[in-house]
């Protein structure tokens, strides 16, 4: 009975153009759902951006600081279905394909492998046989490596790859290492979309286990000067176009806060030998980031990852 609640709920909300909803009240600037106000009966959830075009979340399941969610895009043409990022696992990945085909009767063509790590990529099992996944070479070898596996049919993107879907053009980019270090992002110019995966957490302190800091930044720089109407994040919540877009710079200036406190830090001699062991996160001057969803948890990991960018241990990129 709850997921028929949820499944009416975004019927009715999908029947009417974005543009035409009424405008919300102001939100928490928080990630996790329980700030909002939310519960796990609203997920799933579907958003239409765009005629075709949706942002779908799902709950990413426990995390130290309240649930968040996993969002994906989702691109309905006359000629096929593209994803990009799958859920985090089989379960989460199907109710996802099953949401697309009570909306259309065209396949899913491609999976765009825009963040690698597990919570979009564990349940991509799910994904219909046929189905073609497009990935960065750095991705393709961390797939490789997990314990999934690459996926079979695999397209690696270099730069960039432009599809054209029934009359849709969709354009998978590279802008640069962020996140994982194989981050894509994916721009329909015609809608004005811009899915940037895990280079955008809304309101989620910036996770840095995988991360290339400073080229974070400069990632996040190219993805403001295109200027698109939606910047979709990969977690937090999919809120209106003019709140996401205001709030990209707001999560940029978050992480060059972050790197330019952990430098300062560092040069203190302040010790993060890991993240059980790091005063450096007791030491510094975070203000309003000690606030933000995952801070205590993920302060530590990023701290020690700009120390090792600032020593020269992270690993060039690899062609």
């Amino acid at each position: 009975m709850k997921r028929t609640l949820v499944t009416c709920t975004l019927a009715l909300a999908l029947a009417a153009p974005a543009a035409a909803q009424a405008p919300r009240a102001p939100v928490a600037r928080a990630g996790d759902v329980a700030t909002r106000g939310l519960a796990e009966r609203d997920f799933p959830r579907a958003r239409q951006l765009a005629p075709g075009v949706y942002a779908y979340e799902a709950l990413r399941g426990a995390d130290p600081g309240g649930k968040m969610t996993t969002v994906s895009l989702i691109v309905v043409t006359n000629d096929g279905v593209l994803v990009a990022d799958g859920q985090g696992n089989v379960a989460q990945t199907k109710e996802m394909v099953d949401w697309i085909a009570r909306t259309t009767p065209q396949p899913i063509r491609y999976v765009v492998v825009a963040s690698d790590h597990g919570d979009h990529t564990a349940g991509n099992a799910a994904f219909p046989a046929g189905v073609t996944f497009l990935a960065t070479p750095a991705s393709v070898r961390a797939m490789a490596a997990a314990a999934g596996g690459a996926p079979a049919r695999l397209d690696t993107v270099v730069g960039k790859r432009t599809l054209a879907l029934g009359g849709t053009t969709i354009d998978v980019l590279d802008l640069g290492r962020a996140h994982t270090g194989g981050d894509l992002s994916v721009h329909l110019p015609r809608e004005r979309v811009l899915f940037l995966s895990e280079a955008y957490l809304h309101w989620v302190f910036p996770a840095m286990r995988s991360a290339y800091p400073r080229e974070w930044v400069a990632t996040l720089k190219k993805a403001e000067a295109m200027d698109a109407t939606w910047y979709v994040p990969g977690h937090g919540f999919v809120d209106d176009a003019a709140t996401l877009k205001r709030d990209l710079p707001a999560y940029r200036d978050a992480l060059e806060r972050v790197i330019a406190e952990a430098a300062r830090l560092h040069a203190a001699g302040v010790p993060c030998a890991s993240r059980d062991a790091c005063e450096a996160v007791a030491a510094g001057n975070w203000g309003d980031l000690k606030e933000w969803t995952l801070f205590a948890g993920q302060a530590p990991i990023a701290v020690r990852r700009v120390y090792d960018e600032i020593e020269g241990k992270l690993p060039p990129r690899a062609p």
